[in-house]
């Protein structure tokens, strides 16, 4: 019995997390510095512009992600947001901003000049899904830029101007400006989730927890 107490324990705390509602997203961070802030959303920086907006722009509910394209908690949260979009409809709008952490992943930097990269051919949400989405096929690449490139490609986009955009200034100015936003308001990981202003807990990185902080954020509004 003595032998199998450890299984036990291990099979009860995994049971709890599954009866929680879903899994948590515990972000991917660097080790905290002395002047790290509390995140917040007032007196911010206002990142790159026009910021990346899926959905109606002028919706009751806007999300806001602060993430890194090779963070698996960002990963793993994608297709829960997209279930979140097709729920809400008109009611919620989506912000995405860059926060690659290249301490922590080789091709994190990379990857986000390659979504505003095709941002610029009118193609970012087709880049970011489908980096999220093939996100363990590039995640150990040897080349990040050459699978990027491939992407962009399977994407119809003019594969010369994408190579050359990739390392412009234009894409590049933009991750720095999300970047800049990001450090403003105190983030420090991935993902980083605030719904109308309100910094989300990671307890409440879960479908099940967004969708309460949605509801009450509409219910607020008077909807």
């Amino acid at each position: 019995m003595k032998r199998n107490l450890p299984l036990l324990i291990i099979g009860t705390v995994l049971l709890a997390a599954l009866i929680g509602g879903g899994i948590l997203y515990n972000r991917s961070k660097p080790a905290p510095t002395a002047d790290a802030q509390k995140p917040q959303a007032a007196n911010s920086a206002p990142g790159a512009d026009p910021p990346r907006l899926r959905g109606n722009a002028n919706a009751p509910v806007m999300l806001e992600e602060f993430g890194d394209f090779q963070c698996p908690p960002c990963g793993l949260l994608h297709p829960e947001l997209k279930e979140i979009e097709k729920q809400y409809g008109d009611k919620l709008v989506v912000s995405f901003r860059q926060f690659p952490l290249a301490q922590l992943h080789k091709h994190a930097y990379d990857a986000a000049r390659a979504a505003e990269a095709a941002g610029l051919q009118g193609k970012f949400w087709e880049m970011h899904d489908m980096l999220y989405e093939k996100q363990k096929e590039w995640e150990f690449a040897v080349d990040g830029r050459t699978v990027f490139t491939d992407y962009a490609r399977t994407l119809g986009l003019d594969v010369e101007r994408f190579s050359r955009d990739i390392g412009g200034d234009v894409a590049t100015g933009r991750v720095t400006l999300d970047m800049r936003r990001g450090k403003s308001m105190g983030v420090m990981g991935t993902p980083t989730v605030f719904i109308n202003g309100k910094l989300v807990g990671e307890k409440d990185m879960t479908r099940a927890g967004l969708t309460m902080l949605i509801d009450a954020a509409l219910k607020a509004k008077g909807q």
